[in-house]
């Protein structure tokens, strides 16, 4: 019989993060995450990336 379910993965994502937005926060994020084709939890992991990026 075939496995059934999600592949594993050699970087699993255990941790999970809750943020709370204002309304015009929240709508920025959607707003960027609709012209870029992205998810919004994409779009937060991008801004994050940039972020650690642009680091000196």
């Amino acid at each position: 019989m075939a496995k059934m379910g999600r592949p594993k993965t050699d970087e699993p994502r255990r941790n999970k993060v809750m943020v709370r937005f204002t309304d015009k926060e929240y709508l920025k994020l959607r707003k960027c995450a609709e012209e870029n084709n992205l998810t919004i939890t994409e779009t937060v992991r991008k801004g994050v990336e940039q972020m650690m990026d642009s680091r000196p």
